[in-house]
């Protein structure tokens, strides 16, 4: 018994550290790449399709588009999908997700970026931070896990607000009433299936 109770003790020393270093990582990732959109943003000689192209180019690395699909629908959905509509809405959802964060972006007007600390979760971590403006503060929160290729974004909470939890709520009430088909085919409207700052949810995201 005192030789189990030890290799566990030594195995829980060995692994604190590596959850600190991976905390600070997905940290240090975040700002990073926050940081490099915000400079983009700064720059008015930039044209809309110029700065877009860059700051996909930025962020696409860190964001796990494909997991966010799949946990835009739950558990509930997703399985129930053949393997060609999972591909056809994870296309359409993708598209989706990228055009709403660059219109988001759109607002922007110097805004100061405050970063908190990263908060261990697990296996996960999420990286809280503040947009500050003149007039208002908007809490983020982004959550990320470990890939072998590097540490992924798979949900960002906006003032508290999940992005994936808000998609998943209005796709279960489509996929209630309707089909996938007809799913597929609000996706592809520019007025449908918006994700706002005043929308309250209280769930959380199965990644959470």
């Amino acid at each position: 018994m005192r030789n189990i109770l030890f290799l566990v003790l030594f195995v829980l020393l060995l692994s604190a550290p590596a959850l600190a270093d991976g905390s600070a990582e997905a940290g240090k990732l975040v700002k990073t790449k926050v940081n490099s959109v915000m400079e983009i943003l700064k720059d008015k000689t930039l044209d809309k399709a110029g700065r877009d192209e860059q700051i996909l180019q930025i962020v696409t690395p860190i964001f796990d588009y494909r997991a966010m699909a799949k946990l835009s629908l739950g558990k509930k959905h997703w399985p129930q999908l053949s393997k060609e509509n999972q591909s056809a809405f994870s296309e359409l959802f993708i598209a989706r997700l990228k055009k709403s964060f660059l219109e988001k972006l759109n607002i922007y007007s110097d805004e100061q970026i405050v970063y908190g600390e990263p908060q261990q979760k697990g296996k996960k971590v999420h990286v809280p931070t503040t947009l500050i403006s003149k007039d208002s503060r908007i809490e983020m929160l982004y959550k990320l896990y470990r890939k072998p290729e590097g540490w992924k974004v798979y949900d960002v909470e906006v003032g508290g607000v999940s992005v994936i939890q808000t998609y998943r709520s209005q796709f279960d009430d489509a996929l209630n009433e309707g089909t996938i088909e007809s799913l597929l085919e609000k996706l592809k409207e520019d007025d449908s299936f918006a994700v706002s700052e005043s929308e309250k949810s209280g769930a959380r995201s199965e990644q959470n």
